[in-house]
C-alpha cells in the first residue's frame, strides 16, 4: 500500500461501531426490488460483492418510509411492513458477514415522486411544480406534477414514517445505522430549498424553519431506534432535478444547517457535491465538507462527490472528511480497497453501469 492511502485504512468509531476502513460506498438508487417493495436476491449479489471487495461501510439506495406518498420510484425498495422489512435481512447479512457496516437510508421523494403505487398524486411543501423532467433512467416521464402542498398532518405522518422504518430497519432487518436522507431535492431538502417552499408557518420562511423538518425527522429517529444507534443525516445543495442549485445564504446558511444538525446530536453527516473538493460558495472559498466539520465538529463527516481518484479521496480526508463515500468507482471497482491494498490498477468508469441493475448482467453482480 503505498504511504498515501493510508489515512484511507484507519478505522473510526461512529458512536460505537468500529468501521474498519474510510472507505464507503454511497448509496445509489437502483430500483430492483420486487412491485410491492422488498428486497431481492440481485440485491443482495449487488451489496454483498461491495462488502467481499473490502469497503468498510456500506449505505443503501433511498428506501421509501410509508405508504402514503413516500415512494419515488417503480421498483424502489421500502421500509413500511414488517414483509419489507424481513426481505431485506439477507441483504443486510451479507453486507456483515464481511465486516462491513451496514448502513439504511431511508427517503421520502416528495414533490419528486414519478413512481408510487398507493397514489397518483404528489405532496410538496407548496404547491409549486419541481423543476425539470423525470427521469426516464427510472421509467419517469414528461414534467413533474405540481404537488400539493402537505399538511400538518401529513408532515407528522411523514416524520412517523421516518421513525417506524428506522425501528424496522435496526429490529427487523438487522441493519447497523440509519442515514436519514435530506438532500438531492427529495422531501426534507424541498422543505429546505427557498424557491421550492413559500411557507409562512413555522416550516418556511427563514433557513431556521426550512430545516426544521430535518431536525424533526432526525429527533424522531432518534427516539425510537435509541441513542446506541449511529443515526447521520445526507445533506446536498445540489438535486437530482437541480444539478447546480447553492444555498442563497451561503456559509451563513452551511452555518445554521449544519449547526442544527450537531446540536440534535447527528453522528454523522453525509454531504455531496458534484466535485467534493471544491469551494462550496465562493471561488477560493471552503469545501461544503469542511464546514460541515467547522459548524458539526462532533459528527463524522461523510463526504461524496467525484472521489473515485484516489488522490482527491486521501486529500479530502484532511479538508474536513472523516469517511469517503464512493459511487461511480464502487461500481467499476467493487473491490476497491483490495484493489488499493494489493496496489492494483483500477478499472475506469463506463457510464453504461450507472444504469440501474436491472439491466445489468447476472454475471457482472459476481465481480
Amino acid at each position: 500500500m503505498d504511504r498515501d492511502t493510508k489515512g484511507l485504512f484507519a478505522p473510526l468509531d461512529i458512536n460505537g461501531r468500529i468501521v474498519k476502513n474510510r472507505l464507503a460506498v454511497a448509496p445509489m438508487t437502483r430500483i430492483t426490488a420486487t412491485a410491492d417493495g422488498r428486497a431481492t436476491e440481485t440485491m443482495t449479489r449487488y451489496y454483498e460483492r461491495f462488502a467481499r471487495g473490502g469497503f468498510g461501510t456500506v449505505i443503501t439506495e433511498g428506501i421509501y418510509t410509508d405508504q402514503a406518498f413516500a415512494q419515488g420510484y417503480i421498483h424502489q425498495p421500502g421500509m413500511t411492513d414488517e414483509a419489507q422489512a424481513k426481505a431485506w435481512r439477507p441483504v443486510v447479512n451479507g453486507i456483515k458477514a464481511h465486516g462491513a457496516v451496514a448502513i439504511a437510508q431511508m427517503m421520502h421523494a416528495g414533490a419528486i415522486s414519478q413512481g408510487n403505487r398507493f397514489r397518483d398524486s404528489t405532496v410538496g411543501p407548496s404547491a409549486i411544480q419541481p423543476k425539470g423532467n423525470q427521469m426516464t433512467f427510472y421509467h419517469g416521464k414528461d414534467r413533474y406534477a405540481v404537488p400539493a402542498a402537505i399538511t400538518e398532518e401529513q408532515i407528522a405522518d411523514a416524520i412517523a414514517g421516518f421513525a417506524g422504518s428506522a425501528v424496522r430497519a435496526i429490529h427487523l432487518a438487522g441493519f447497523d445505522g440509519i442515514e436519514i436522507h435530506g438532500a438531492n431535492g427529495y422531501l426534507l431538502d424541498q422543505f429546505l430549498t427557498d424557491y421550492a417552499n413559500d411557507r409562512t408557518d413555522r416550516w418556511g420562511g427563514t433557513t431556521e424553519n426550512r430545516v426544521r423538518l430535518i431536525v424533526e425527522a432526525f429527533k424522531a429517529v432518534r427516539a425510537k431506534v435509541g441513542n446506541a444507534v449511529p443515526v447521520g443525516v445526507r445533506i446536498s445543495q445540489g438535486k437530482v432535478n437541480d444539478y447546480h442549485h447553492k444555498w442563497a445564504g451561503a456559509e451563513r446558511d452551511a452555518e445554521i444547517i449544519f449547526g442544527s444538525l450537531g446540536d440534535a446530536g447527528a453522528d454523522f453527516i453525509h454531504v455531496t457535491e458534484f466535485e467534493a473538493w471544491k469551494p462550496a460558495f465562493a471561488e477560493h472559498g471552503p469545501s461544503l465538507m469542511r464546514l460541515a466539520k467547522r459548524y458539526a465538529p462532533k459528527a463524522a463527516i461523510f463526504a461524496n462527490g467525484s472521489l473515485h481518484n484516489i488522490e482527491q479521496a486521501v486529500a479530502a480526508l484532511g479538508d474536513g472528511a472523516d469517511v469517503v463515500t464512493i459511487g461511480r468507482g464502487a461500481l467499476a471497482n467493487p473491490d476497491l480497497p483490495k484493489r488499493l491494498l494489493d496496489r492494483h490498477a483500477l478499472d475506469e468508469f463506463d457510464p453504461a453501469i450507472l444504469g440501474p441493475i436491472a439491466d445489468i448482467k447476472d454475471t457482472e453482480l459476481t465481480m
